[in-house]
């Protein structure tokens, strides 16, 4: 388990993604506003850690606050990182602004200093099913194109849903790159009694050409567990059961309030990860963590079968 204390002065960390770059680790994560000893005030923010072993994690910078963003202004959250030609490209969300919460990209040569793009935000959704709001930006090469996972809201805001755009194989991430696909409807709503109001945080891996979705599902300490869906095309979702896939802990243990917020990583070892949040204090703190994931008859098992 990790979690960063340097904001709260208490472990706090949400959101991990994880990435192989340059013989390490990295993992990005959620970091909380807070006020410095200066009485400036910091929204929320990405904290960056390495490793080399997916174990042991040591945290080694923040993402960059840009001044002269005026749209980040109030905090920037929910990372998503992709390598591409040497470069780390960040997607994230813009925080506290509401139903005018979007996406938006970053690049960065060494993985801890970010350039933003100069369209940003980059991405909300149309259509009259959403609020117009976009959060938990999962962006994945498949078929020649790039398709970003994203949730946003009904239009009463009030339930969470999946949509997905696309953006061409050769493109910068402008935000004139971005075709909404899901213009009429949502692409994953919550219709199980776990998943209650929510389905967000997508994260979306690639197993011989089929595309496998494990998200969380309700809301934070519902508690929000974590499901899985797959697809053939990327646009239309099946789920695989009708439990959680990962459960939130039993009273007592570290996780109780939840298991969520998940990403599913592949190693350098091709061993397969998944990396989410918990915590058994309803939010007070928060902790990151993994388990290894196992595949068997094309399905994730969270038990070796091997054993």
């Amino acid at each position: 388990m990790y979690a960063d204390t340097s904001r709260l002065g208490r472990p706090f960390s949400k959101d991990p993604y994880v990435i192989r770059f340059k013989n390490k680790y990295l993992m990005y994560f959620s970091v909380p506003g807070y006020t410095d000893a200066n009485n400036k005030v910091h929204g929320w923010g990405i904290g960056i850690a390495e490793s080399t072993d997916l174990k042991t994690w040591r945290k080694v910078a923040e993402v960059n606050e840009d001044p002269a963003a005026t749209y980040e202004a109030k905090g920037f959250a929910s990372p998503c990182a992709l390598v591409i030609d040497g470069k780390v490209n960040l997607f994230y969300q813009t925080y506290g602004n509401g139903t005018k919460d979007a996406i938006c990209h970053a690049w960065s040569t060494d993985g801890i200093n970010f350039i933003r793009n100069t369209t940003n935000p980059i991405f909300r959704p149309d259509g009259a099913w959403n609020c117009g709001r976009a959060i938990d930006a999962e962006v994945i090469p498949f078929k020649g194109k790039y398709y970003l996972y994203y949730a946003t809201r009904d239009p009463d805001n009030k339930i969470q849903m999946q949509g997905v755009a696309v953006a061409p194989e050769k493109t910068n991430f402008n935000r004139e790159d971005w075709t909404n696909l899901s213009k009429d409807a949502p692409i994953l709503k919550p219709v199980l009694p776990w998943e209650r109001d929510c389905i967000e945080a997508a994260s979306v891996i690639n197993k011989n050409g089929e595309l496998f979705m494990f998200y969380g599902g309700s809301y934070n300490n519902a508690p929000q567990q974590i499901g899985v869906a797959k697809s053939s095309d990327g646009i239309h979702w099946a789920r695989l059961f009708d439990q959680p896939f990962l459960t939130n802990g039993k009273p007592g243990e570290w996780n109780s309030s939840e298991s969520g917020h998940p990403h599913i990583f592949t190693a350098a070892d091709g061993s397969t990860w998944l990396f989410y949040q918990g915590n058994n204090d309803n939010g007070k703190t928060w902790y990151l963590s993994n388990k290894e994931v196992f595949w068997k008859k094309k399905l994730p098992k969270l038990d070796n079968p091997k054993k």
